[in-house]
């Protein structure tokens, strides 16, 4: 009763600090039911995916069904030419099992490629162009999950339908749509492949523009009738190569065709009672968001308050000491010695712990030492059934547009997801052939004290993917916020060093604090997408419902029923 009655005064505080520049339909985002829930970055998809559990659909069937549809709908953000992570947990699996579709470096790629004459890194070259393009993970990764994790009771073309009619019918521009378009028209306009489907006579689409894409309905049958030969060999192959070697890429057929999801072990660690499985690398963001949690425990946050000086102050020195660690240790560990125990030790978390002056902020930390402790514009969707079968999915492009290349006849982005390693020698993320990039999704599940599902949740958002995901996890187990206002809360962001980003709507209360006690300050606009996107969902076991919240920041909304 007391936890209800803080969290009800808290979020009654956090509610008086939003402006009146409110996104449209604020708290008609979420959703609740009894059956199933899907909080995805478009409504669009998030109702496909309802649609696939009400025809007796599991969750991961619900779940591949909403990624493919998000492909399309979101396509500036992921799609068939870029790669992600999933994990799904079964209710009768003991663990959950992570899906790695990352995308990887080509068997040409070389740690100086994107050096010139000069030793320095060409400019935009990482991020544009063909050269910036990494060999597509997706559509093995999504049709792996479907085949060995979904239902049986529904048949390829019943799961990618959906997506190809929104292809062909055409995806409505909104404000957020419209806004990307925009800020990217520079890209867009360079490569007409891109530029004949996302611009409008060569001008950027506005809102109530509707945007058709025929040939990537095309692609989207071919996988129905072929699976994922359809993308990894034959026609579409050849033009992905074709194109992206034509724009001074390196990838090949046999790249394409030598491509391997992995399947691997969650990483692990508990808050609170609350069991907590993420993404292992090559994707950092698991592996942060256990240490981050495993540090903060160590503190008695509700006494600190919500987002007090105190607390944020907190946060700002867990995420510096945590930085410091990812820039040190992490990278893809079938290349390199990643010390995933130590990090997410409970011991280590108490030594990082000890490093944090409450009373001063530093400028930086030092990474710690887990070795002897051992023994980015993204969409990210979750998914829950009656069942209790939970699936979380961040996947990607990398930046919008991703490398700006469009493959002609088949109308999908390829992603530039190179721009994720280091671009020059000497680092444990540098380039090397066959190598996954360093990320920061963080698709995670949680499972209450008592072993049962509890939360499915994850965001886009980069490097701030993982610090948001903790903060969103904390506001629900440590303030007992419903999960739509965990989401809608100000958030914060800090790097190893620099100053302190706080979202808009940041308690003014606090930062008079927060500045005595050292930090550096930049204020943020009141509902910003740097802060990411999350998409979440809940079971609430008291009420039987199933709780979905979406972020206002993105385009997102849930379905349930």
């Amino acid at each position: 009763m007391k936890k209800s009655i803080l969290a009800l005064m808290l979020l009654i505080a956090a509610i008086a600090t939003i402006s009146a520049q409110l996104p449209v339909n604020l708290y008609g985002r979420a959703a609740v039911g009894e059956n199933g829930v899907v909080a995805a970055a478009k409504p669009e998809a998030s109702q496909v995916g309802i649609d696939i559990l009400k025809k007796g659909g599991n969750a991961v069937d619900a779940a591949i069904a909403t990624g493919f549809a998000l492909g399309v709908l979101e396509a500036n953000a992921n799609g068939i030419g870029g790669g992600g992570f999933m994990i799904i947990k079964m209710v009768d699996m003991a663990e959950p099992v992570v899906i790695d579709f990352r995308e990887k470096a080509p068997g040409k790629a070389t740690p100086t490629m994107y050096l010139g004459p000069d030793g320095k890194v060409i400019p935009n070259s990482t991020i544009e162009g063909g050269l910036s393009v990494g060999v597509p993970g997706e559509v093995k990764g999504l049709l792996y999950a479907l085949e060995n994790y979904g239902s049986g009771k529904l048949s390829r073309a019943d799961i990618i339908q959906p997506a190809i009619q929104w292809a062909l019918q055409g995806i409505p521009v909104t404000v957020n749509l419209e806004s990307i378009i925009k800020d990217n028209y520079g890209k867009l306009v360079k490569y007409e492949n891109g530029a004949q489907i996302y611009l409008k006579d060569g001008l950027p689409y506005e809102v109530g523009d509707v945007i058709y894409n025929p040939d990537l309905a095309r692609t989207l049958a071919k996988i129905v009738k072929e699976g994922a030969d359809a993308i990894y060999k034959g026609p579409i192959a050849q033009a992905m190569v074709d194109e992206v070697q034509k724009r001074g890429g390196i990838l090949t057929l046999e790249d394409l065709a030598n491509y391997e999801i992995k399947v691997r072990k969650a990483v692990e660690g508990e808050y609170r009672g609350y069991k907590v499985y993420s993404v292992p690398p090559a994707s950092s963001g698991g592996t942060h968001l256990i240490e981050i949690l495993n540090i903060l425990e160590n503190f008695d946050v509700v006494k600190l308050g919500f987002q007090t000086a105190q607390a944020s102050h907190l946060w700002s020195e867990i995420l510096k000491l945590t930085f410091a660690d990812r820039a040190k240790y992490m990278a893809d560990t079938d290349f390199v010695q990643v010390p995933l125990k130590g990090l997410t030790n409970k011991e280590y978390a108490k030594q990082q712990a000890t490093r944090i002056n409450m009373n001063a902020s530093m400028s930086s930390h030092q990474p710690g030492d887990p070795f002897k402790y051992e023994s980015g514009s993204t969409t990210h969707f979750s998914v829950m059934d009656k069942a209790g079968n939970m699936v979380a999915v961040t996947k990607t492009i990398n930046y919008f547009f991703g490398s700006g290349v469009v493959i002609p006849g088949w109308g999908f982005i390829m992603n530039d997801e190179m721009d994720d390693f280091v671009p020059t020698p000497g680092s444990v993320n540098s380039v090397e052939p066959g190598k996954r990039p360093l990320s920061s999704m963080s698709p995670t599940l949680v499972l209450d004290p008592e072993g049962r599902s509890f939360m499915a949740i994850g965001s886009p958002g980069a490097t701030r993917i993982f610090p948001t995901v903790a903060q969103v996890i904390s506001n629900v187990i440590d303030f007992g916020f419903p999960i739509q206002e965990a989401i809608l809360a100000p958030r914060l962001f800090q790097a190893a060093s620099g100053s302190l980003n706080l979202e808009g709507r940041y308690p003014v209360s606090a930062l008079d604090g927060i500045k005595k006690l050292g930090h550096d300050i930049t204020i943020r606009g009141d509902w910003d997408s740097y802060f990411g996107g999350v998409h979440a969902v809940l079971y609430d076991y008291n009420e039987g419902l199933l709780y979905g919240g979406a972020d206002p920041r993105r385009d997102g909304q849930a379905a349930a029923f």
